[in-house]
């Protein structure tokens, strides 16, 4: 789904102390592209997909830095999450708790591991398999 497609259209903001470094830091470990910037805000999408960036500035919100643990997961769901994995974990991620594997799940395989970004995200990456409808196991 993306900003121009039918129907509901659910992103994220992450907190990061400096939007700008954090941009350019997704820009080479996701191919992000900038959608746009008001300096301490900026929109990013990763294949259409839009999420954004934001420093916080005492509103009821903290950057994991700030807090001392991750404050969101993300999941991205793609053709090939080692490729995804691996291009984030060369940009500086830390790859090393999730190691991209397969998972038996109720309807076969589903193959996911992750990284954490250098602002303290957690980022899960799978396959497309949990984006459909799968009938319960007998």
């Amino acid at each position: 789904m993306t900003a121009d497609g039918p129907g509901p259209v659910i992103s994220l903001m992450l907190a990061v102390p400096d939007a700008g470094a954090a941009a350019d830091w997704y820009v080479r470990a996701l191919g992000a592209t900038e959608l746009w910037s008001l300096g301490s805000v900026r929109g990013l999408a990763v294949g259409g997909a839009p999420f954004f960036l934001a420093e916080p500035e005492s509103n009821g919100w903290e950057h994991p830095g700030a807090v001392g643990t991750t404050t969101t997961r993300v999941e991205v769901f793609v053709d090939d999450p080692d490729a995804v994995v691996a291009r984030a974990v060369a940009a500086g991620a830390d790859g090393s708790r999730d190691p991209v594997r397969d998972h038996d799940v109720p309807w076969g395989t589903h193959r996911q591991g992750g990284f954490v970004d250098p602002f303290g995200h957690k980022w899960l990456v799978g396959d497309r398999s949990p984006l459909r409808a799968h009938p319960p196991p007998p």
